[in-house]
């Protein structure tokens, strides 16, 4: 995704920077253009986020858009996984955009102005088997934007979470998706299920990247832009079902739900 975001910018007439852990990859991967520079980041880091944040500054003059899109999706069922993955999970997919948005904001609050884009997933709107780990940093994700819009927008600050379906990208791979080590027999039969069908996704994803990035840089040039924005159909219908079992359960217990207060 991040590729197709920069591409897209940049055919917009956009400046860009891209940034990734390995600069030579994100370079070729982007392309080369007048407009571009390519920032070394790990999001884990601090000192990285401020590197890239000054280096943006210094070329360019100013932040205008932030994507947070790095991520990290282990699987496996959340009694096997281990207290260092889930920690990664949460450093790679929450406190990387935590990191690298501290690190903006200071630019933003002083332009009065600034569109923070954060890269949620149908998982920051219901959590699923063999992703629990992944979901709850995508819920974090989605509280702590949720509670950052109302401290920013006073200073000329937007945010956007981005909810989107299932895209062709590379977090199928091993890389980017990685399983955790099998420990208690009661799992294995539907361990074996759920990585067979994981592996096998790769490729298979119905919506487009490029398509998205389209869809980014023309909400980004909104004057009031979506707090929020599900991307792609299927998308979409998660987030409708979502809306419907709350409010099914909300009705299935308004009574006792509703008999909280004092008595008179």
């Amino acid at each position: 995704m991040g590729r197709e975001f920069a591409r897209a910018a940049l055919d917009a007439g956009h400046a860009v920077v891209a940034t990734g852990r390995d600069t030579d990859a994100v370079a070729e991967a982007v392309g080369e253009s007048e407009n571009l520079l390519v920032a070394e980041l790990d999001v884990t880091k601090l000192d990285d986020a401020e590197s890239a944040a000054q280096a943006a500054v210094d070329r360019f003059g100013r932040i205008d858009v932030l994507v947070n899109n790095a991520g990290i999706s282990y699987k496996g069922f959340f009694e096997e996984m281990t207290t260092e993955e889930i920690k990664h999970q949460l450093e790679v997919n929450f406190f990387g955009q935590l990191y690298v948005t501290r690190a903006v904001l200071p630019v933003m609050r002083d332009q009065r102005s600034g569109h923070i884009i954060a890269i949620s997933s149908g998982a920051g709107l219901s959590g699923f088997g063999f992703s629990s780990a992944y979901a709850a940093s995508k819920h974090a994700l989605e509280g702590w934007m949720d509670a950052l819009h109302d401290e920013v927008a006073p200073v000329g600050i937007d945010t956007t979470i981005v909810n989107p379906g299932w895209f062709r990208t590379t977090l199928t791979s091993a890389e980017s998706m990685p399983f955790t080590e099998p420990a208690i027999d009661d799992y294995d039969e539907r361990r074996a299920e759920q990585m067979e069908w994981w592996n096998e996704q790769g490729g298979q994803q119905p919506n487009d990247p490029a398509r998205l990035a389209e869809a980014l840089v023309e909400i980004a040039g909104e004057d009031d832009p979506p707090r929020r924005f599900i991307a792609g159909e299927d998308a979409i219908e998660l987030a409708e079902e979502t809306i419907d079992r709350l409010q099914n359960q909300i009705d299935a217990y308004r009574e006792l739900s509703t008999s909280m207060a004092y008595d008179a």
